[in-house]
C-alpha cells in the first residue's frame, strides 16, 4: 500500500515546459500541429519530448508522399507521443497519466531522453 501512496505522490509532482506557450503563442494549430515539452519531475528526473496530434499524423504522411521522401511515404518516423491536443490540459492529464503506468522512459517511445 505503500508503494502505491508513493507513486500517487510522484505523479502528482512535476512541472511542464510547453513550446507552444513560450514560443510564438497563439500561433499554433491545437488540432493539427506538433511541439517540443519538458517534463520535470519532483524527483530530478528531466525528459525531453516530441509530441504530435493526431491531425498532424495525418498531415505529415500526406506530407512525405507530396515530397516523394520516406520511400514515396512508405513510412513516417513518429514522434515520442501523440495527444488529440497541444493544450496544456491534455498534456498534463496525458503525462499524470503515463505517470501512473510507470517512468516516461520505459513507458514512451524509447527516443526519449531522461
Amino acid at each position: 500500500m505503500k508503494e502505491k501512496e508513493e507513486n500517487c505522490l510522484r505523479v502528482a509532482e512535476f512541472k511542464l515546459w510547453l513550446e507552444f506557450e513560450e514560443v510564438d503563442p497563439g500561433s499554433w494549430d491545437i488540432e493539427n500541429d506538433f511541439a517540443n515539452i519538458h517534463v520535470d519531475t519532483a524527483d530530478g528526473r528531466h525528459y525531453g519530448i516530441n509530441v504530435w496530434t493526431f491531425k498532424f499524423f495525418e498531415t505529415s504522411i500526406a506530407h512525405v508522399i507530396n515530397e516523394k521522401s520516406n520511400l514515396n511515404g512508405r513510412y513516417v518516423i513518429p514522434p515520442d507521443l501523440f495527444v488529440r491536443e497541444l493544450t496544456r490540459e491534455c498534456i498534463h492529464e496525458t503525462i499524470s497519466d503515463l505517470l501512473k503506468i510507470g517512468d516516461l522512459d520505459k513507458v514512451l517511445n524509447p527516443s526519449v531522453l531522461s
